[in-house]
Order: structure tokens, then sequence, then C-alpha cells
């Protein structure tokens, strides 16, 4: 079994179990090693970590969810913020102890937070035994004999190529419904504050038809609902040499949607200056797409956006979201936003909360700002912005967004919507609990109805919290 940690911030944290990952019994199987995996940060790391144990499993390590039955223990980690790091680091002391106690257990760091700190975590503080890149999961096998013979083993060398889209990811999501499909790897904006480009690399495709297959194979394991995950998904390109065509994220989605029409469609994350019309209206043919777009704002100010390299203004925005709205008036919006960026001053702020409101985002993921070494904004601005200043925008914004949610949800009331059935509520097995279209959280009795997970049923709501819409089943 596979345990996935997947950690946000103070204001989004969230724990993902996976659930036993075991073809057969570990009785019938002599596996050389059995290997434990904690996933933190977002879901293209959760996505790496289903690769990783394709990988580890076609070697023939076996997953186990108890870390004392471990003999090697992955963390895969994230670097986009500090607390994500502090939280790794935390917990890699605590592995340190097991070592002391178990001489034979291997400790790796995998993912973005490897590359960039391999040194430290190998030689200085002499926390792990591997440490792998998220262009090289590849050579785990190898690097893992290495280790057994008492060398530090790293591989952390980007590529220009490596999109593993030959290898079928061991889907660690227990509810069997929803699964979560890359499509691309890396970056190619330079936004100032982000340290992806160099952690994870330029920007490189996936082939469309290893995408549609994966896709399709899904489906017919049963699985209703895919997330086609990119850094920017809106920037995918591939060259069709069999049929002497250029595939853009539009067209793939289109073919996406065309595997079936019961198979509901997602995507993330999506750039303001890449997401062109010829996706919305995909979006607008296809009722399995579903209408919701994260389309990450990051601040309200100009002048920031400029000092982020963001390379749109705020009035550009505003007009992308208007016509967002023009072509899909049922779409709803959510967005990254950060407070405290470098020089951001009282009347930045205030332009952020301003946006916010014109936009009327269903949700946002909200930070204060954390500098990250090796960025653009560390070489070139001063942190400064007092982190007192910081927490105080954060929460203002918090507070906005808290009004926004909480408007939306109660516009929602005597409404009607489609839901997929994804699982128990948390708080009652006798609550079915799913999402709309536009990802809002659902939960509704199962009454005397024989609905079970993965059926779609029609849901009016009824009431409503900040975060969730609740409702009866009616169809």
């Amino acid at each position: 079994m596979i345990q996935l940690l997947e950690i946000e911030n103070k204001l989004h944290d969230e724990v993902r179990q996976g659930e036993a990952y075991a073809p057969v019994s570990d009785s019938e199987i002599a596996y050389k090693k059995h290997f434990y995996i904690e996933s933190y940060g977002c879901a293209m790391n959760f996505s790496d970590t289903e690769i990783i144990a394709s990988i580890l499993n076609s070697n023939g390590y076996g997953a186990t969810k108890n870390l004392e039955d471990a003999e090697l223990i992955f963390v895969n980690t994230c670097s986009i913020r500090e607390k994500a790091e502090a939280t790794v680091r935390k917990r890699l002391t605590e592995f340190r102890k097991l070592k002391e106690a178990n001489k034979g257990l291997l400790v790796g760091v995998l993912g973005c937070m490897a590359e960039r700190l391999k040194t430290k975590l190998l030689e200085e503080e002499k926390l792990v035994d591997i440490v792998v890149g998220p262009d090289s999961y590849r050579s785990l096998p190898a690097l893992i004999e290495q280790a057994e013979t008492g060398q530090k083993a790293v591989n952390v060398l980007l590529s220009r190529e490596e999109t593993y889209a030959d290898i079928s990811p061991v889907r660690l999501d227990s509810n069997g419904v929803c699964a979560f499909v890359s499509i691309m790897r890396g970056c190619n904006n330079m936004c100032s504050f982000c340290v992806v480009p160099f952690t994870r690399g330029r920007e490189r495709s996936r082939d469309a038809y290893s995408i549609i297959a994966e896709a399709t194979e899904l489906f017919d394991k049963g699985y209703k609902e895919i997330t086609l995950l990119g850094q920017n998904v809106d920037s995918y390109y591939w060259y069709d040499e069999k049929k002497d065509q250029q595939i853009t994220f539009a067209h793939l989605l289109e073919q996406v949607a065309l595997i079936n029409p019961e198979l509901r469609i997602r995507f993330s994350t999506s750039h303001p200056k890449d997401i062109t019309d010829e996706v919305l209206f995909v979006m607008s043919r296809h009722e399995n797409v579903c209408n919701h777009i994260h389309l990450p704002l990051q601040s309200g100010s100009t002048r920031l956006l400029q000092l982020m390299n963001r390379t749109y203004s705020k009035e550009w925005y505003k007009a992308k979201v208007d016509r967002i709205k023009e072509i899909l008036p049922n779409c709803t919006i959510t967005a990254d936003i950060i407070t405290g960026f470098c020089t951001e001053t009282e009347e930045d702020h205030q332009e952020t909360l301003e946006v916010m409101e014109y936009c009327g985002y269903d949700m946002s993921y909200m930070y204060f700002y954390s500098e990250r070494p090796g960025t653009l904004a560390a070489k070139r601005f001063e942190d400064d912005v007092p982190l007192e200043i910081k927490k105080r925008r954060l929460q203002e914004v918090v507070d906005m967004q808290g009004k926004l949610s909480t408007a939306g949800n109660l516009n929602d009331i005597g409404k009607t919507f489609k839901i997929l059935i994804e699982g128990d509520s948390k708080k009652s097995e006798l609550a079915h609990t799913g999402r709309s279209e536009h990802n809002k959280s659902v939960v509704f009795p199962k009454g005397n109805h024989n609905f079970k997970k993965g059926d779609y049923v029609m849901v009016k709501v009824n009431d409503c919290t900040r975060a969730t819409l609740i409702g009866e089943i009616i169809a």
C-alpha cells in the first residue's frame, strides 16, 4: 500500500491516502523490497507519485502502507512554497531516527526539492541516501541498487524529452472514479517568483495518441472523470507526423471529450496569456467538459504583474474573464493569489481585492509571498514586505474570498446539478459526496435510492456552507 500526503498550505491543508495497490497478495510475491511513499504538494506531484509507483512495481518492488514494514522510504517533494520544504525536512529528520534503528533502511527524496537541495540533503545534512529529480524516475531502480552498496545515489538531470508517456501510472486514488492524466511536463514561463522552470525543466508535451489511449483505458476500467494536468495546459503543442497536423490543447481537449460523453473532463492549470477562444468553444460544444477554469491571477496590480513577469496587465486579465463569461456564461473561475510580493503597497493590495470582486471567484488558493532561492525575484528584488503585513493582507484576501464563495453558493440554492458520486460523505455513511461541473463539493443523503459511487445523479441544492453545497437527489 502507499500512503499519500498532499499538503497545500495552512489555508488549504489536505491529506489524501491511497488505497492498497496489490495485484496479488504479498504472500504470493517475493518482492525485492517494500517501499513507502509520501507525496507533498500539488496534483502534479500526486500524478508523479503514481508514475514512480509504476516504475518500482515493474522492477519487483512492492508497496506498503505501514512505515514499519518499509525497507525503502520515499518522499516526493515540492519546492514551490517554503512551508512544504519545512514540512519535508521535519519528516526526513523523523525518518533518520528510523534509520538508526534499522541500518538497512534507505530513504530517498524525489521531485522538485530533490533537484534544488541535493547537496544539502545528501552531504551536509545527511538526511537521505537517494536523491532523484522529476525527470529521472526511470533511474530509480538502479539508484536503489547503488545505495544498497553504501554509495550516495543521485540523478537530478533535467530532460528536454522525458514525458513518461509509455508508463501506465498506478492509480492511487482510492475512489476509482477520478484520475489525473499528465499531458505535459515543465514550464517555459519564467514567472519571477516561481521555482518550477528550474526544478522541472523546459516545457514538453506528451504525444496526443498516448494521452487519448490512457484516458480511454481509464474509462474502460470504470473511471468517470479525468483531469488533464500541466503547469500550463493551454500551451500544449504536439506535431502529429502521421496526419501532418499540429495538435493544440483545444484539439486535444476535443479528442478526449469525444472518447465518451459519460467521461467528464477537467483540466488544470491555465495561464491567462495562453487560454484561447478555441478552448472555450470546445468547452461550449461538449457537455462533458466541465464548466470550470482555474485562471491564476497572482496580483491585481499591473505594476506587480510586470515584476512577477506574468506578461499581462490587470485590464488584460479582466478582459479575458469577460471573454470567458461571454462564451461560457455558466463557467466558474478560480484563481491563485499571492499577497506581499516584493514592493507591494496598500494600493497594489487594494487592486487585488478589486479584481477578485470583479471576477467573482468561486474559490482561490491564497498565499503570502515566500521567497524561493534561485528564482528571478530572489536575484533581482528585495523581499521587503514585513511578515505581519503579508499575513494581514492575506487575511483580507481570505475574507474577500469567503464573501465571494458564500455568495456564489447561495446563488446555487434552488438549482439542480448533475453530480458524479465520488463516495461517502466524510461526516456520514448515509450521504454521498461528489462535485458539480463547476468543481463545487456537493453532499446529499442517499435516501432510499440505489445509486452508487461512479453514478451520475441529479441533485437539487437546498442549503450551503461557505465550502459545500447541500442537496437532495431528485433523479
